[in-house]
């Protein structure tokens, strides 16, 4: 069993930055690759940051070179560092995992005004 909460959300100007957090419990949680997740209203959600076991990292487009990723494996935590926010990256923001199950967060929103 593994349980996800986010934290760190807010609202924020264009332009600046948050860090979300992601904190895990249950077994092996170092051994998972680890996405967030955003959705905004009225839209799917979709894949925003992937980071595997090893560290490896993958990116949406639409936030390459903004967004970055990272884990601490002794804390159970992954973060996704947001700089340069834009109106658009708007959305609830979801920590998702995959073992024998598929595993969620209750998100954290974010919003950015102009």
């Amino acid at each position: 069993q593994v349980q996800l909460m986010e934290s760190g959300g807010g609202l924020v100007q264009a332009g600046g930055s948050l860090r979300l957090s992601c904190a895990a419990s249950g077994n092996g949680i170092s051994l998972l690759t680890m996405n967030w997740y955003r959705q905004a209203p009225g839209n799917q959600r979709e894949l925003v940051a992937s980071i595997t076991s090893g560290g490896r990292t993958s990116y949406a487009d639409s936030v390459k070179g903004r967004f970055t990723i990272s884990r601490d494996n002794a804390k159970n935590t992954v973060y996704l560092q947001m700089n340069s926010l834009k109106l658009e990256d708007t959305a609830k923001y979801f920590c998702n995992t995959a073992a024998l199950y598929t595993y969620w967060g209750q998100g954290t929103q974010v919003t950015v005004s102009s």
